[in-house]
């Protein structure tokens, strides 16, 4: 992830531990964090011969130096001659155009994974009605494969991309998983929990498939008819995931995400002390998804803006320590947050380690360097400098705005910290 050099084809049965590889599959075609690494074990070995491949890529110069030559001859993809002494002015701008290769590469790899992500939560969604066990075994699958790399890191930074991918319905799903499944690991749920986490948040929706456009979404000017209509879509969901033989727990999140703490959610009214908890969070990852992205993009909050609401209007309708949580892992200022810094200067906040989330990492207008050459400033590394405050993105001057480029739409996905910390 964002390796610059050369690269060489290998057979796979020639790999040796210590070698730098590339996997060049989809994201979920194999289960490693990363498509980008280096060899750690004869474990690992033996998982990369079982996908079928025949070759992989591999970069010499980021292997360890002891690592057995291979017999495969170094062709178009020769690794260059050692360059000469560098100049500290000449490091310091090659180190930077390493950095910021490094921070695109570590940006498109996540939104290419939300867009892989996207489709097949599209595909699995078009089989409901028709091949409903498919659907669910797809769902499954899609949820292990997010559980499995959570689960492989240490620590896992929220990213926010520069455009959500796929259509509204299947980026929400995404997006609500994601989070919901990140709220999951910070609570230390076990890995059958989290499968179903995974799976009733990724079809926490599905019951909108029988329902008509104009009630898909709950607005203020409905009636009485059409509210309980829209309400609706909630038991035409677990009748889905009864077809879809679904677990007990992923169905029950299906059941109750818009149930609240105080009973006074819907369908059943029931208060916090029936929710399970794997439905308290979905419950609440929705709503902030949905204050984030509505069906009227005009009356779109910032995060910081639904996050501040929930936490304002939310102790009510929320879990405590679900939503105490929450806050703590998006901190103060989520991915997406439009900001002014101490010293005054504009940024989006692009990033925030889930389990140290005071310190996020921002964008910074700076009108000396190029919009698309901008460095990602992270505030872990500058003691001195923080956040002064949030504000909506049209509150920013002209040339910032211009700058910043603020999305209308806001996605997450997830990376192992140490990478971002890297970019």
């Amino acid at each position: 992830m964002g390796i610059a050099g050369s690269t060489v084809q290998i057979e796979v049965e020639a790999l040796r531990v210590g070698m730098f590889i590339h996997l060049d599959v989809g994201w979920m075609a194999h289960p490693f964090p990363l498509s980008s690494f280096k060899i750690a074990s004869v474990e690992q070995i033996d998982t990369i011969r079982g996908l079928g491949l025949k070759c992989v890529r591999w970069s010499p110069e980021h292997s360890d130096p002891d690592t057995p030559p291979v017999t495969l001859a170094l062709t178009a993809h020769q690794a260059p001659p050692l360059a000469p002494i560098e100049s500290p002015e000449a490091a310091a701008r090659r180190q930077r155009r390493e950095a910021l290769a490094s921070q695109r590469a570590a940006l498109n790899l996540c939104e290419r994974q939300f867009g892989e992500a996207t489709r097949e939560c599209r595909t699995l969604t078009d089989l409901v009605s028709a091949q409903p066990t498919v659907a669910g075994e797809r769902a499954q699958a899609l949820s292990r494969s997010f559980v499995d790399k959570m689960l492989s890191a240490h620590e896992l930074c929220i990213r926010l991309l520069s455009e959500g991918a796929g259509d509204k319905a299947s980026a929400h799903a995404v997006n609500v998983t994601i989070i919901s499944l990140l709220m999951g690991r910070a609570f230390g749920f076990g890995e059958a929990d989290l499968l179903d986490l995974g799976v009733g948040s990724m079809l926490h929706d599905i019951g909108k498939l029988d329902l008509p456009d104009r009630v898909r979404h709950r607005e203020d000017h409905f009636s009485a008819a059409e509210a309980k209509f829209y309400e609706d879509h909630v038991t035409l969901g677990v009748a889905h995931a009864r077809h879809m033989k679904l677990s007990a727990g992923a169905t029950l999140v299906i059941a109750q995400h818009h149930e609240h703490a105080d009973g006074g959610g819907f369908p059943l009214r029931i208060g916090s002390e029936k929710m399970t908890p794997l439905s308290a969070i979905v419950a609440l990852v929705n709503r902030y998804d949905n204050l984030c992205n509505p069906h009227i993009p005009s009356t779109a909050m910032t995060p910081h803006e639904a996050l501040s609401l929930l936490f304002a209007q939310g102790k009510n309708k929320f879990d405590a320590a679900i939503l105490g949580a929450f806050i703590k892992m998006m901190g103060v200022y989520p991915p997406g947050s439009v900001v002014q810094l101490t010293d005054d200067r504009y940024g989006v906040v692009v990033g925030v380690n889930s389990s140290r989330p005071l310190k996020p990492r921002v964008l910074v207008h700076d009108p000396k360097v190029p919009a698309d050459e901008a460095l990602v400033l992270d505030l872990e590394n500058a003691p001195n400098l923080g956040i002064r405050r949030s504000l909506k993105p049209l509150a920013l001057p002209r040339a910032a705005l211009d700058y910043l480029s603020p999305r209308p739409r806001v996605a997450y996905f997830f990376e192992p910290a140490r990478e971002l910390a890297a970019a």
